[in-house]
């Protein structure tokens, strides 16, 4: 296992919980439909990229079964998000690929915030 500690995993954990706003199901839901529409879906498990289903598979897991793989898509996955959602970036009509792309990653930017 990797030399996180328990309080880096736990940040880790949170922050990535914080930007990924959409839940399992949604996440879910959106893989099978952008594939569906892209192409026909033979596997509907395997739909979406390989990073969507990894953050998928995140989302069902516990803290404590994560792997080193997992954390890497965690450090990713937040540093994608951040740097496509900066302040400048308001989401807008008009930009449907860049929600799509980000939603593709567990990430609505049109879905509110939670308190």
């Amino acid at each position: 296992m990797s030399d996180i500690s328990p309080i880096e995993r736990d940040v880790l954990w949170d922050e990535f919980h914080r930007i990924v706003n959409m839940t399992s199901q949604e996440l879910s839901d959106w893989l099978r439909t952008e594939a569906a529409s892209e192409r026909a879906e033979d596997v509907p498990d395997q739909a979406g990229g390989e990073t969507g289903r990894h953050v998928l598979a995140i989302l069902r897991k516990r803290r404590v079964d994560l792997t080193d793989a997992d954390l890497a898509v965690m450090r990713d996955v937040i540093d994608t998000v951040n740097s496509r959602c900066r302040a400048d970036l308001e989401p807008t009509a008009g930009h449907e690929d860049r929600r799509f792309r980000l939603m593709s990653l567990g990430h609505d930017p049109l879905k509110p915030a939670s308190p």
